[in-house]
């Protein structure tokens, strides 16, 4: 029991907890699932999409995956109007930095600034934590393609391929099993993010409507941002399900 100790954003319980974050996160365990993984010559991210409605008019392109600049893209899980508010703000910070310094800004100092923003709601009276996780992948002149994922809390860190939302503990568990450092492409991670969604999505099967796939990659020099369209991303599940179909006959085979 709380004991009324989540009455307040600032009231630590006796165990040291702020139960207000801890209500974010549990918030985020409900959302649609989002996932990023790292090649070695780009970054993919996929996300659920659970807003699926025949009379919804699609104005933009994208739902879950949000671009913020050239070189920098984001998905998110948890509140929509709360993702909404942050990823106005990575956009402004990013436009900040690169009419300061004329160049673009550096993925993690990027996060870091949210981060702070992220961590202060956390700290003062009156106001609650962002109810949002959010997944950050860019490129950049020091460190190329990174992934970064940073939480209610504040807290963020750099990720080779990682999860947020619903089971995204299952979904992480197959990423370890399944991703090969150093031994990626950007089509190997575009098949293990399918085959990672069909296995923890609550569907029984998976479709381009309820699956959304952004991929960053750089060509001339420059970084290309590019959301997948339907027909990409059935041709993916297409595979996706040739190949489970191959396995299984192999596996009845060895049995008989």
């Amino acid at each position: 029991m709380s004991r009324r100790y989540d009455s307040r954003t600032t009231i630590f319980s006796p165990e040291g907890r702020l139960y207000q974050v801890e209500y974010a996160m549990e918030a985020i365990g409900h959302a649609g699932t989002c996932l990023g993984i790292l090649a070695n010559d780009g970054v993919v991210l996929a996300a659920e999409r659970r807003n699926i409605n025949k009379l919804l008019d699609e104005v933009a392109n994208s739902e879950k995956i949000y671009k913020l600049n050239n070189d920098l893209a984001c998905s998110v899980a948890g509140i929509t109007s709360d993702a909404n508010v942050l990823t106005n703000e990575l956009r402004l910070i990013a436009q900040r930095y690169l009419l300061q310094y004329q160049e673009p800004v550096p993925c993690e100092q990027l996060v870091a600034t949210l981060c702070d923003l992220k961590q202060a709601y956390t700290q003062f009276g009156g106001k609650r934590p962002f109810g949002v996780s959010i997944l950050y992948i860019g490129w950049d002149k020091h460190y190329g393609f990174q992934l970064y994922q940073s939480d209610p809390s504040g807290n963020y860190g750099g990720w080779k391929a990682t999860c947020i939302g619903n089971n995204s503990a299952n979904a992480v568990s197959l990423l370890k099993q399944e991703y090969k450092d150093g031994e990626m492409s950007i089509k190997d991670t575009l098949a293990l993010a399918v085959k990672v969604l069909s296995k923890t999505l609550d569907m029984t099967k998976l479709t381009s409507e309820k699956v959304e796939i952004a991929t960053l990659t750089r060509e001339d020099n420059q970084s290309k941002i590019q959301t997948l369209t339907s027909e990409e991303v059935e041709v993916l599940i297409k595979q996706h399900e040739e190949e489970e179909a191959k396995a299984e006959a192999e596996k009845k085979k060895e049995k008989s």
